[in-house]
């Protein structure tokens, strides 16, 4: 039986901060998340990641570096936009849009809910020729604040797979002037604390 949850770190080891979310899947190995939950490190395989989601899981999130306007370190929690048809699917690479394009076009069953848990990149090659392994530190600083972000969200989402992605989350920085979780709770935002 396929577990109810998918967390997908996706993203080049080679490629500066694109190693965002296979680093916190790293990281997830000394912080393992409850049963329930199916945690892989998919990499830029975007054909695995597109079978999988096809696979049975009720809700995937995405752990990956994507430019969003903000300050590097910033973590996000995006709901992702089912395809419409736009963007062409590709089997060899990890764009998250394309990878869904690519699921979408292989399967006939919907998709599943996903989200992507963003962290802004301050380095990022220009180009795949360009291999810069490591993490900058405004992103390695975000890799400890997104395993906490992912802890306090799994249980909300398995709890309620369809909470809406604003009721979930708001993006924060990262360090250690900013301890809060990503995700709301009862006591107020992440921004309030």
């Amino acid at each position: 039986m396929t577990a109810p949850l998918l967390i997908a770190g996706v993203g080049n080891i080679f490629l500066a901060d694109d190693a965002f979310g296979p680093e916190v899947i790293r990281a997830l190995d000394q912080r393992p998340l409850p049963p329930g939950v199916r945690v892989r490190d998919y990499g830029i395989r975007g054909l695995d990641l597109a079978y999988d989601l096809l696979g049975g899981c009720g809700t995937a999130v995405l752990v990956d570096a994507a430019r969003g306007g903000h300050r590097p370190g910033t973590l996000s929690l995006i709901e992702a936009e089912p395809p419409d048809g736009t963007v062409p699917p590709e089997a060899h690479g990890m764009d998250p849009a394309k990878v869904l394009a690519l699921a979408t076009h292989l399967g006939e069953e919907p998709l599943p809910r996903v989200l992507v848990l963003a962290c802004e990149p301050e380095v990022v090659p220009r180009g795949d020729e360009d291999i810069l392994p490591g993490l900058s530190a405004a992103v390695r600083a975000a890799v400890g604040p997104a395993v906490t972000a992912l802890h306090a969200l799994v249980p909300l989402l398995l709890a309620d797979p369809g909470a809406p992605a604003a009721a979930l989350g708001r993006s924060m920085e990262s360090g250690p002037t900013h301890p809060a979780a990503l995700p709301v709770h009862a006591a107020g935002t992440a921004e309030d604390r």
